[in-house]
């Protein structure tokens, strides 16, 4: 590469992080994702006062059924982020998702804002790649708040120290953090094929509101499809099917099988869904 296409490359490369940065700027200082952020730190906190009064009003020993490391919340704390990343998965921190990552391209055209943002030299992929970027970090930023939320109030409500994995041993406090930080990070990467499908539909409509709604509306319908037992065969390509399969890193050895499973299927469609918005996107007729 000659020195005249570096210069010229260079000014491109410094536009399109200043657009990342101020997309995620924007992003996390609307007020609606500040609502989102305090529904899913209040989850948590909900979750371990209901724990807390339900085992004080039936004893020690009073609680049954649920996932297997429920039970153990009220002997360590940690376990709180388990429980709260399992309450979470399966709707509050998917349907936050599908509100950002929908409203990503939707809202701007809706606003009259997209138009002036692809004047500038950042182009239609760059921009979809820093909202679909912004849509990451959302997943991440949402997940670590469920997980800290959890933390603080297992601390103040129930006693901490060694961790009893589901398999039986026992590993120090700090090798437990260690997994719930891992829990944490494959939750987050559960969530990327929903902010693939929210992006792709968000390309389709000016509303916010409708992209919105489409996505929340399509999580609830997987979500459906994947309990009903005729419909075995198609399950495992539902991006909601290995969500849990987070709990399998809480044995030792851990089960990687249906982990690795996730994680291929969230990629599927962050590739799938991804390139669908970029096509539809980048031939797209901007008119607001």
């Amino acid at each position: 590469m000659s020195q005249a296409e570096t210069v010229r490359r260079a000014p491109r490369r410094l536009w399109s992080l200043g657009l990342l940065r101020s997309e995620i700027g924007t992003t996390f200082r609307r007020w609606r994702t500040l609502a989102l952020l305090a529904v899913l730190a209040g989850v948590p906190i909900l979750v371990g006062v209901a724990i807390k009064i339900e085992t004080g009003s039936r004893g020690p020993d009073g609680g049954d059924g649920g996932p297997a490391f429920i039970s153990q919340v009220t002997n360590n704390g940690l376990f709180l982020v388990f429980t709260s990343l399992a309450v979470t998965l399966p709707f509050f921190l998917p349907m936050a998702i599908g509100v950002i990552a929908g409203d990503a391209i939707a809202g701007e055209a809706n606003a009259g804002t997209l138009r002036y943002l692809l004047v500038a030299p950042a182009g239609r992929a760059r921009l979809l790649f820093a909202k679909y970027a912004t849509s990451m970090a959302f997943c991440l930023v949402g997940t670590l708040v469920v997980a800290l939320s959890a933390l603080v109030t297992g601390a103040a409500l129930f006693p901490l120290g060694k961790v009893t994995l589901l398999s039986g041993t026992s590993i120090s406090f700090g090798e437990g953090l260690l997994r719930a930080l891992a829990i944490a990070g494959v939750v987050a990467l559960s969530l990327l094929g929903v902010a693939a499908l929210g992006l792709f539909i968000s390309t389709l409509t000016n509303s916010g509101i409708a992209a919105m709604a489409t996505t929340v509306g399509l999580l609830i319908t997987v979500q459906i499809l994947d309990t009903i037992p005729q419909l075995h065969a198609i399950q495992p390509y539902l991006f909601s099917h290995y969500w849990l399969s987070f709990a399998d890193l809480l044995r030792d050895p851990v089960y990687w099988d249906q982990l690795q499973k996730n994680i291929g299927l969230q990629a599927l469609y962050a590739v799938v869904f991804g390139s669908a918005a970029w096509a539809r996107f980048t031939t797209r007729d901007i008119t607001a």
